[in-house]
């Protein structure tokens, strides 16, 4: 499962919003380096599914409106890529000619589908707050 580049910048506005307070769209864009353009479309997605409050006016600003131990990385995936595959034919509307063929089914697609169950089942188990708070040793 490739994550596109709108799912990487909606991580990044959730990272720069995780301390709580309230942040102008433009800084958030800034500080993460999201186009801004990008950041008003996400954080719109973001606030239709409730896990961005927006306050508007002069003082105005976004801030999380759930706990980042309230929702995983699945549901900023979902939010952003709710119909994202690691392969085309896993998709419902895939033209995959071995899908539904009753003498030549395929071995492959089987496992690509468990290995997606598997990658999402990690994501739905990854809360944010672990997610952006653990130091990774990135040399195992």
């Amino acid at each position: 499962m490739l994550l596109t580049k709108e799912c990487d910048y909606a991580i990044r506005i959730i990272r720069a919003l995780a301390d709580g307070t309230k942040r102008k769209v433009e800084d958030i864009a800034e500080e993460q380096y999201v186009p801004q353009k990008y950041a008003y479309k996400i954080i719109k997605k973001l606030n239709r599914v409730g896990l961005v409050q927006s306050v508007r006016g002069r003082y105005g600003g976004y801030y999380l409106q759930k706990s980042l131990d309230s929702f995983s990385l699945a549901d900023i995936v979902r939010t952003i890529d709710s119909k994202r595959y690691i392969s085309e034919c896993l998709q419902e509307d895939s033209e995959c000619p071995f899908r539904n063929h009753p003498d030549r089914q395929c071995a492959i697609h089987f496992h690509l589908l468990r290995i997606q169950d598997n990658i999402l089942n990690e994501m739905k188990a990854l809360t944010m707050d672990v997610a952006l708070n653990v130091a990774v040793d990135m040399t195992a």
